[in-house]
């Protein structure tokens, strides 16, 4: 028996009100605000220059948009010399609006036209590394992310519909679009950078809500079989409690890791881990209320969850009594 005995089901409207809160606003800023792409998906150059002493990066960036390269972003990388320059695809004005001339064919020097004006700048500076991406592959690689993230999903649905039942398929995919969504929102509404380290994160979020969420649905089908007497919301709410000890072991551990990287890791891997430290989270969150809260939604009962008679009454040997 659980050391718990939290009404879960109790409070599942409030629930229901708070993700349907997330949710709107995860996907009004989608809508209209978008995601701010990384150089992954929109394409251009990634240049690493070691400077001969500590410069605000702020100043640098001041710089390079004065000497005509555009939105930008300059961070530290590694040490305090050490920057990381993203530069997306530049247009170049010719004198007149009408004739700018897009730079996509010529985008492959933008990285050295960068470290020159840095290097005229800033004496002493260093080249360090300068990597290109060309639009056309940006745009694969979006496609194939949002594909991923859609096949993902689907292979979900039908995974837990074999195991389980049409109910619990559909409380899974549901929790998991929920825990997709409000990531994302997230990287909207603030603005941060998504590129492909976010996306593995999101994939790694999809897998970990989806154990948890199996986790749960083990023991309430497990116990509808057990419990012959009791409401479906008695039997929901013993099966989170007996659950929730190995559920708040496995996402704090979890959790802590992922905050370590968070604060420590470095820029790299800062969109990495918090994506998925906003998945684990959340990800906690819906297998107890979103997954669960379906069920009684689409009233669940321990008839749907009976063993059939012919498979009770069958014997090891495929004969039967």
């Amino acid at each position: 028996m659980s050391q718990f005995n939290i009404d879960f089901m109790g409070g599942r409207r409030w629930a229901g009100l708070l993700s349907g809160v997330l949710l709107l606003a995860a996907v009004t800023s989608l809508l209209y605000q978008g995601l701010d792409l990384g150089l992954d998906f929109t394409g251009g150059s990634l240049v690493e220059v070691e400077l001969a002493e500590e410069v605000n990066p702020e100043t640098v960036r001041g710089f390079l948009q004065a000497e005509g390269f555009v939105n930008g972003t300059v961070q530290t990388f590694g040490s305090s010399t050490a920057l990381l320059i993203e530069m997306p695809p530049q247009r170049l004005d010719q004198g007149d609006a009408e004739n700018l001339v897009d730079l996509a064919e010529a985008q492959a020097g933008l990285g050295e036209r960068v470290f020159r004006a840095m290097a005229s700048e800033y004496p002493g500076t260093v080249l360090r590394q300068s990597n290109y991406v060309g639009p056309a592959v940006g745009d694969e690689l979006a496609e194939d992310g949002g594909l991923a993230l859609l096949t993902a999903l689907i292979v979900v649905m039908f995974y837990i519909l074999f195991r389980f039942t049409k109910q619990f398929s559909v409380g899974a995919v549901a929790a998991l679009a929920h825990d997709v969504l409000i990531v994302l929102g997230c990287f909207s509404i603030f603005r941060w950078t998504f590129d492909l380290t976010v996306l593995a994160a999101l994939l790694a979020v999809i897998g970990y809500s989806l154990n948890d969420t199996i986790v749960v649905s083990d023991r309430i089908r497990e116990n509808f079989r057990k419990i012959r007497k009791g409401q479906s919301v008695d039997v929901i709410n013993v099966s989170l409690n007996q659950t929730l000890g190995r559920t708040l072991v496995t996402s704090l551990t979890t959790l802590f890791v992922l905050l370590a990287l968070l604060f420590a890791g470095g820029e790299v891997i800062r969109g990495f881990a918090s994506a998925l430290s906003i998945g684990i989270v959340v990800g906690t969150y819906s297998s107890i209320y979103v997954a669960a809260s379906i069920l009684l939604t689409m009233n669940i009962s321990r008839e749907d969850l009976l063993v059939p008679e012919k498979e009770q009454s069958e014997n090891e040997d495929g004969s039967y009594p």
